[in-house]
């Protein structure tokens, strides 16, 4: 069996104990341990989060869970791809030394009841639509961080409100977890990469592709001076709207209160621009910090932005 002390293969660990073990013994060592938790349907994106991780720390530790408390009654809990053998292969390719993929009853044992709540960040955006999820995803992310201990935590900035409500809930608990954000990973033609992806039709993709385009216009409105709410997210809703792409929201807000900015008012430095819109029956989000993130399609082709 190979060990977490050992970077040539990952543990696969199935039991919070196994979990806590392990990474026990990665700091009697006097070694650090890197946590990239994940519901699997691994890409490019998540194996980008393991390589962030392993630079700030010894031993990553990847967990591989679809946590059902995140997912309302009309969303797909139970056509999320499962792939565990595949999300292996990748971790392993990605330098992971230890995978912890537990069932569902070992992350919630029966007559468990308890549920943590970040307020305030979780009233706007995605928290609007769809109530439940931030308290489903900080209950599980609370439970990763106290069974795997001292750790460096690393989350994409794809789920821009999801990493503010992590980053609130280990500094408000006290956890002995440092947050990390990485950056988004995107496809070549500028769409960022998430497990959803994959129940795109071609056609929908390039529909999808919307939602870059209009951040990326935006972005570069911005930087040639435009620093009304009103002007910027119509550029947005032009380019969605022309793509056929369902919109649920496209918000300008403060990037660390979430607060959203009504049309009226102008910006005074850099600013969220987040949204979220069905592609056929696929909800996508994506966001961009303007004044502060690149363009997300700067490294296309001229033509093709």
């Amino acid at each position: 069996m190979a060990s977490v002390t050992d970077p040539s293969a990952p543990l696969l660990l199935t039991t919070v104990a196994e979990l806590r073990g392990a990474a026990d013994r990665v700091r009697a060592e006097g070694l650090t341990v890197g946590l990239v938790p994940t519901m699997g349907a691994l890409h490019e994106g998540h194996l980008s989060l393991m390589r962030a991780a392993a630079r700030r720390s010894d031993r990553v530790f990847t967990t591989i869970f679809v946590n059902p408390t995140q997912f309302g009654p009309n969303e797909d809990l139970e056509k999320y791809p499962r792939q565990l053998p595949r999300d292996l292969e990748l971790c392993a390719r990605a330098g992971a030394h230890a995978v912890f993929a537990p069932s569902r009853s070992e992350m919630y044992p029966e007559g468990e009841s308890t549920r943590v709540t970040v307020s305030g960040l979780t009233d706007h955006l995605c928290g609007a639509g769809r109530p439940g999820h931030f308290q489903g995803v900080a209950t599980v992310v609370t439970k990763l961080f106290a069974a795997a201990g001292p750790c460096v935590a690393v989350f994409g900035k794809k789920d821009y409100q999801q990493l503010k409500v992590i980053e609130r809930l280990a500094r408000d608990l006290l956890l002995p977890v440092q947050v990390i954000a990485a950056p988004i990973v995107r496809a070549d033609d500028g769409l960022a990469l998430s497990s959803r992806n994959a129940y795109l039709s071609g056609a929908e993709r390039n529909q999808a592709l919307a939602l870059s385009r209009g951040l990326s216009l935006a972005g570069r409105r911005y930087a040639s001076g435009e620093r009304s709410v009103a002007a910027l997210r119509a550029l947005v809703l032009e380019q969605l709207e022309a793509a056929s792409v369902r919109v649920e929201y496209a918000t300008i807000a403060d990037p660390e209160t979430l607060e959203p900015l009504n049309d009226s008012e102008l910006l005074a430095g850099p600013t969220l621009l987040a949204l979220a819109g069905f592609v056929g029956n696929t909800r996508l989000i994506d966001n961009l910090v303007l004044g502060r993130d690149p363009d997300p399609l700067a490294t296309l082709p001229e033509g093709a932005k």
